[in-house]
């Protein structure tokens, strides 16, 4: 009588490897039309920049006429600056020639756009398209819808148990005048480093928004009047302590905060809103760099 004998064979799945030509830039910034605009490196070689002739016309006084080029060399993209005016970085970083990875910011002029790279790039890309609805393109704080709906939310839940409810809204102090002296790119720097600044010192259940322009919303629930000025007081001093520096330049940055504080109420945002604005106008009319509330 034969004998069965049983032999088990691992069988192990290959994923297939990302080809190095899948990959994709996406613009972030500014806001507008192509605002998330994806944009395939179907080539080895793609140029940016204002000019017509340009693969991907970016229409921006800041932009060069040829401003940089992005390119695959052997299995990898790189980007070169063309000898541009106002420069390229990576991740805020000037560079003259860089590796690009996948995740990776890409600014030219004021324009910024993230490079998607690999087996991933479309559910990358509308990650990142859904991250753009609530996240603001330079700053990186959430952005004015996303702020609205958050405390439309946090009203209706701090009233329905009876807790305190704070919103700062502030602005930056004669952001006209350093556009003016330094540059619209420099008034760019300076809005993307205050909110790196702060976002750091928001905890998970709070949220730091970009209202408009140059004017910022915090959101503070369970946190008090008192809790609330103080907070307003750190994130001053959080500005108006270190100055700041962009291309070789250093100056002064100062914020106006303006405190508004309802426990338990039934208020609808606008009003709400409202009550810190008027707090962050009479801060203006008082000195600036102050804390009204």
């Amino acid at each position: 009588m034969s004998e069965w004998k049983t032999r088990i064979t691992k069988v192990q799945v290959v994923k297939p490897k990302a080809e190095a030509g899948e990959a994709c830039l996406v613009l972030v910034y500014p806001p507008g039309a192509d605002m998330g605009k994806k944009f395939p490196l179907s080539r080895s070689e793609i140029v940016l920049g204002r000019g017509s002739d340009c693969d991907i016309q970016v229409d921006r006084d800041s932009v060069s006429r040829r401003h940089a080029r992005v390119f695959r060399q052997a299995d990898q993209w790189m980007v070169e600056d063309l000898q541009s005016t106002n420069g390229s970085y990576v991740n805020d970083v000037p560079v003259q020639r860089s590796i690009l990875k996948d995740n990776d910011f890409l600014k030219i002029g004021a324009a910024i756009f993230k490079f998607l790279s690999g087996a991933g790039v479309e559910s990358s890309y509308y990650e990142e398209i859904y991250r753009m609805t609530i996240i603001d393109g330079l700053t990186g704080a959430h952005n004015k819808r996303a702020f609205l709906e958050f405390l439309e939310r946090e009203i209706a839940r701090c009233a329905r148990h009876r807790r305190p409810l704070s919103l700062l809204m502030f602005d930056i102090d004669h952001f006209k005048s350093i556009n003016d002296t330094h540059g619209h790119l420099t008034g760019d720097a300076v809005l993307k480093e205050m909110s790196k600044r702060l976002l750091g010192r928001i905890r998970r259940e709070e949220l730091l928004a970009r209202y408009g322009g140059e004017e910022f919303a915090a959101v503070l629930p369970e946190t008090d009047h008192a809790g609330a000025m103080i907070f307003g007081e750190q994130i001053r001093r959080l500005v108006a302590d270190e100055p700041f520096e962009y291309e070789g330049d250093r100056f002064p940055v100062t914020i106006s905060v303006g405190v508004a504080t309802v426990e338990g109420e039934d208020i609808d945002p606008p009003g709400f809103i409202k009550m810190a604005d008027e707090n962050l106008y009479r801060a203006k009319r008082e000195g600036r760099n102050r804390v009204i509330g």
